[in-house]
């Protein structure tokens, strides 16, 4: 086994994260998007009206790009939940970091070989 002292921050700081993991909340991949159409006015013409705004979430199920229209109060939650995925994410890949280094830090490895010499070569 290797230095046990450097492995402590190390797993306090395993300990903190994967603590963290368990306050994620609800998770959703994809992408909410604001839309707002321009065109013109009914009983105007020649003049541009805005309607909307519309929310889209769009993701990808099994490789095929889905979107849904949602409300306001929707868009809101569901972008929570994108947020908490990316949050997710990043905290997936600071574990796999900090394992890496726990594992390095706790087991032992293969003995490493010297270098082999090699005799000189001599030019003539």
């Amino acid at each position: 086994m290797k230095n046990g002292k450097f492995a402590d921050p190390l797993h306090r700081r395993h300990r903190r994260l994967a603590a963290r993991l368990s306050q994620v909340g609800l998770i959703l991949q994809g992408t909410i998007t604001e839309r707002t159409i321009v065109r013109d006015a009914p009983t105007a013409r020649g003049r541009p009206r805005a309607y909307g705004p519309y929310y889209q979430w769009t993701w990808k199920h099994q490789g095929k790009t889905v979107t849904v229209n949602l409300t306001a109060s929707q868009a809101s939650a569901y972008q929570k939940a994108i947020d908490n995925h990316r949050e997710l994410d990043q905290l997936v890949r600071e574990l796999r970091v900090l394992s890496q280094q726990l594992l390095e830090a706790t087991t032992p490895s293969v003995r490493k070989r010297k270098p082999r010499q090699r005799p000189h070569l001599r030019l003539s």
